[in-house]
């Protein structure tokens, strides 16, 4: 079966990658071998994926972000512009580190705003925000909001991304420590 994907005549998909159909590869971009990505995906210009990085379907990658070894990408995430992934702790110019790659994830839905890194070994929860411009040096909770450097819990998000108010007294914000999850309602603070 031949999957239709577009990529501009500027990018390079390099063979042995694997891409779902719909997705979009526009200018400049280079998909490394071993790679997988999922349907319905958007390649902003200037990036760079893999090789051996697996990207799930309905993810939106911004300008200039490139993805190495060691990040997986679940579905439906958004990665802004220009934000960064490490996958050593302590690289040096001089030293073959590629044994030391520490796994990334990206769990389905999160967010992480322009401008952001995210160091290696971390992952980031469901449904979680990063603010524009934070540093990810550890494990974010499902539907936090991070901002800062380092990144700190400020507050939750719901699956829209909007901020929850859990000091209302509003009627419509009882509910709001609730989420539906895979068509379930989940409790996301415990």
């Amino acid at each position: 079966m031949i999957c239709e994907y577009y990529a501009h005549e500027t990018a390079i998909v390099d063979a042995g990658a694997s891409i779902g159909e719909g997705t979009k590869i526009w200018h400049f971009c280079h998909i490394l071998p071993d790679t997988e990505i999922g349907y319905n995906c958007s390649f902003g210009q200037n990036c760079v994926v893999g090789p051996k990085v697996s990207i799930g379907s309905g993810v939106k990658v911004q300008n200039n972000v490139s993805i190495y070894e060691g990040v997986e990408v679940e579905d439906d995430v958004f990665l802004g512009p220009s934000m960064v992934f490490t996958n050593v702790i302590n690289p040096r110019a001089f030293m073959q580190r590629k044994e030391e790659f520490k796994k990334t994830l990206l769990k389905k839905g999160c967010s992480v705003g322009a401008n952001a890194t995210i160091i290696c070994g971390v992952t980031v929860g469901e449904y979680a925000l990063i603010g524009a411009g934070a540093v990810i040096n550890k494990d974010v909770k499902p539907y936090a909001l991070m901002v800062g450097l380092p990144a700190k819990q400020i507050g939750w998000v719901g699956i829209s991304g909007d901020t929850l108010d859990f000091t209302s007294n509003k009627a419509e914000d009882k509910f709001a420590q609730y989420a539906i999850v895979d068509n379930d309602l989940k409790v996301i603070l415990k």
